[in-house]
């Protein structure tokens, strides 16, 4: 029985599929199935995928232009394989849209996410027209198809073989013979045969298909690290600062513009604390360059601007995602203070820079609270998992207040942004009822969250963030521009 079929009021039957939905959009934000602090894996898995499901059966049109809406890659992988493995209950006045989603959104996602998406087709058994056709179209939007041969060889051959995909060129031949009793004409395809027997063809590999073959050849680690840095990409170049600074070598030169910011922040929280306070400056200089290019990407214009930060020690994470969540806050911080006329941050343990930031200590929200509010911002972010212990629920009686006494009109706007999904109620942790919380996976995502959080406040009816759904959905596919409403929402208040 779905939603719209119970017997309930229309308006009540609204207000249920608009928080029904930005539930979902928002654990589409948060989530990605790892774990976090205060819960497993597997439980963020199970809520999860309930979650999709029960979004899918009662709001299908929707729920595939969720996919236009941001949400992570983890959620869009998710919606992806959920509506190909569910085909037949589109509506056909809805299937030319939604075969355009799916489409645009796996072109879009990075290769190994795309490449999972297509596996997890074919370990599911799901091999109808549409799904062919879509892995069809898949590899024919590829610019660089010998690339992806090479790299993803075992995903591209199940596919291959469970979509019956017609392949261009070498492709066939090198996937389906004996590779070793015959040249090629496409360059890397050669040059990966040539690795096979030849260490100097490792050399012109790119590092990501080149570190297997070194392996398994047993180069030596610190003299491929040196040859091969020129083919490296600027995230390999940042996952592998630590490796070849422990290998004796200088670490591969980076552009630090054009790191991702969180990532970035991520980076400097495993740098040890001594080389953090030596290369301080540098550092600085490093987020802000980062998030000035952020900004350029995704325009965002704020005035006066407090951000209240926990850097508590359930900042610190998990095994799997690693001080992510005070990454985020450092982050934030940066695009924050970038954006805004006139910006100050308050940390829950504060110290004398972003870049020296660490998890400790209890989570008192309300003392940067108030003094954030004292200092009389016009916009007020809080990058926080939600739990506060000291006092409990501490912040949320100050917003309670501020809220019902101080500014009942709202002048101040306070948007809570949280980067941790609570499996156990299928939400985000909420601060206080009084303002609202939105998922938030990178700090790259603020401006479109920061518009997002109308919806989340309960202002916005359902009409309108169908409207908004639909409009993204648009700009999405390229078949109408950005509208004003939403463009204003993603460049802030």
């Amino acid at each position: 029985m779905t939603v719209t079929s119970l017997n309930i009021p229309q308006a009540r039957a609204n207000q249920v599929a608009r928080e029904d939905l930005v539930m979902f959009i928002n654990a589409c934000f948060a989530c990605t199935g790892q774990r976090e602090f205060y819960s497993s894996g597997f439980d963020q898995r199970v809520s999860i995928d309930f979650l999709h499901h029960y979004i899918l059966g009662n709001y299908r049109l929707l729920y595939a232009r969720t996919l236009a809406a941001g949400v992570n890659h983890f959620g869009q992988a998710q919606i992806l394989v959920n509506l190909l493995a569910t085909g037949r209950d589109t509506p056909p006045e809805h299937r030319a849209e939604e075969n355009a989603l799916i489409g645009a959104a796996l072109r879009a996602l990075p290769p190994h996410r795309a490449w999972n998406v297509l596996e997890s087709l074919r370990k599911r058994g799901v091999n109808n027209r549409r799904s062919r056709a879509v892995a069809r179209d898949y590899l024919a939007s590829r610019s660089d198809p010998s690339f992806h041969v090479v790299k993803y060889r075992r995903q591209f051959l199940a596919s291959a073989i469970h979509a019956h995909l017609v392949l261009p060129g070498e492709t066939g031949v090198f996937l389906f013979e004996d590779r070793s009793k015959r040249t090629f004409q496409t360059p890397l395809l050669e040059t990966f045969r040539q690795a096979q027997y030849s260490a100097e063809a490792i050399y012109k590999l790119p590092y990501s298909i080149a570190e297997g073959l070194a392996a398994r050849k047993g180069l030596k680690r610190e003299v491929f690290l040196e040859r091969i840095a020129p083919q490296m990409t600027s995230h390999e170049k940042l996952r592998l600062q630590r490796t070849s600074e422990r290998a004796g070598l200088d670490a591969p030169m980076l552009d630090w513009e054009r790191l991702p910011l969180t990532r970035l922040a991520l980076f400097i929280l495993s740098m040890p604390w001594a080389e953090r306070r030596q290369k301080q400056e540098q550092l600085e200089e490093a987020l802000r360059a980062s998030a000035r290019h952020t900004l350029r990407a995704a325009p965002m214009r704020l005035g006066r601007v407090a951000a209240v930060l926990d850097n508590s020690y359930s900042t610190s994470g998990s095994q799997e995602k690693r001080r992510r969540p005070l990454a985020v806050a450092i982050a934030a911080h940066s695009l924050l203070q970038e954006a805004s006329g006139t910006y100050r941050s308050f940390w829950t343990s504060p110290m004398d820079s972003p870049v020296m930031a660490a998890p400790r200590g209890q989570t008192d929200l309300a003392t940067p609270l108030l003094d954030a509010l004292e200092w009389k911002p016009d916009l007020v972010v809080i990058v926080s998992d939600g739990f506060e212990n000291d006092p409990p629920r501490g912040a949320a009686e100050a917003l309670r207040v501020f809220r019902e006494r101080l500014d009942p009109l709202g002048k101040t706007t306070i948007v809570h942004c949280n980067p941790v999904f609570h499996s156990d109620d299928f939400t985000l942790q909420e601060l206080s009822p009084y303002v609202p919380t939105v998922g938030l996976r990178d700090a790259e995502d603020l401006p479109t969250m920061l518009g997002f959080a109308r919806f989340a406040s309960g202002a916005a009816p359902l009409s309108e963030l169908e409207t908004y759904l639909a409009a993204r959905a648009a700009h999405f596919l390229g078949a109408a521009p950005l509208p004003e409403e939403a463009k204003e929402s993603e460049e802030g208040e």
